[in-house]
């Protein structure tokens, strides 16, 4: 299995102001106490190692005393703002345990981690830079997948919340094995219409570690389910491939399973099943999607070479001539969606 390549740096794109209307329309933004250049005044770290002891690739931040109570304070309106109505009442309530940061990767983000100090839950969130290419994917996500995400933006600052779950890499190594064998085929179920999902709406990267799979338990039974972490690659590379899960080292074992546990025919029937439902939710969201795809269109998320190299590839595959000659990602993003939902509405008449 040939595996693409990532370009080595995706750069940040700046929210234009079209964007920015979105999100202000859609209760994305509001003013908060601190951004992420905010953070980055820590005085020093210690490496966070795992329960193995290897490198996490995330650093334990130290402050001074002085900018540090000051820090806990804003991150506790955050966490304010974030999961409630930003009433301060709740803030005598709550601890800072921990504001670590991730040496890896292109956000660089800071994972805070708020506790109750009556009942000692917890809850973590992240604060990154705002790049509009991540707001695309977390919007998209939000609109045509099956999970809500809680998200805000206050001019070069992102705000996200915790998406639970567990690891894809951690799970193929370690838990994978052990799954029962109608596990395992729903598993395989699960990574195709993942696979599918990325793939219409230009998530690339995929990775094992940008995704986590969630298990919830049913009567007797357990169901697993795969979700996107990771939101970085939207609509940026010119290689179709990289939208394709399946095509990661990675998750060659994910691939091998579904060769083992599904036929040809099922596999085809899951992915039709997909396009269905995001064609459904493209149907239930309609406007918004529609404004959401407007702002793209028109807004700058990869460079020319890309765009051309994706357009082509993806008349290719679908034959189809509204994919000649497109300008944008959006211009891509747009036509890929209405072709699922022109097929699914022939296939309703």
């Amino acid at each position: 299995m040939e595996e693409p390549i990532i370009s080595k740096k995706k750069p940040a794109f700046p929210v234009n102001t079209l964007l920015s209307e979105y999100l202000s329309e859609h209760g994305r933004t509001i003013k908060i106490p601190i951004f992420y250049d905010d953070l980055l005044r820590f005085q020093g770290s210690i490496v966070l190692h795992d329960a193995k002891g290897n490198d996490t690739l995330w650093v334990r931040t130290y402050y001074n005393e002085f900018e540090r109570e000051e820090i806990d304070l804003s991150l506790k309106k955050v966490y304010s703002i974030l999961h409630s109505d930003g009433n301060e009442d709740i803030i005598q309530y709550l601890n800072v345990d921990a504001i670590d940061y991730c040496t890896f990767g292109n956000s660089k983000p800071f994972r805070v981690k708020i506790r109750n100090i009556i009942n000692d839950n917890y809850i973590y969130f992240y604060v990154k830079t705002a790049d509009a290419s991540r707001i695309y994917g977390l919007e998209l996500e939000h609109i045509l997948s099956p999970n809500n995400l809680n998200f805000l933006v206050y001019k070069n600052t992102l705000i996200e919340e915790h998406i639970a779950g567990i690891p894809g890499d951690v799970f193929i190594e370690n838990m994978l094995n052990d799954c029962t064998t109608s596990e395992k085929a729903q598993i395989a179920k699960e990574f195709v219409k993942f696979n599918e999902r990325c793939m219409i709406r230009l998530l690339g990267d995929m990775r094992s570690y940008n995704y986590v799979i969630v298990p919830t338990h049913d009567f007797d039974n357990v169901v697993f389910k795969i979700r996107a972490i990771d939101f970085d690659q939207q609509c940026y590379e010119g290689k179709f491939k990289i939208y394709m899960p399946q095509f990661f080292k990675e998750n060659y074992k994910m691939v091998k399973l579904v060769g083992e546990k599904l036929q040809a025919d099922s596999i085809e029937q899951y992915k039709a099943e997909e396009r269905s439902i995001i064609a459904k939710r493209m149907l239930s969201s309609e406007n918004r999607i529609q404004e959401l795809l407007a702002c793209m269109q028109q807004d700058t998320l990869s460079t020319k070479e890309n765009v051309a190299m994706l357009t082509q590839r993806v008349f290719e595959v679908t034959r189809d001539v509204n994919f000649k000659n497109l300008t944008s990602m959006g211009n891509i993003l747009s036509e890929a969606l209405h072709f699922v939902r022109r097929n699914y509405e022939n296939v309703k008449r």
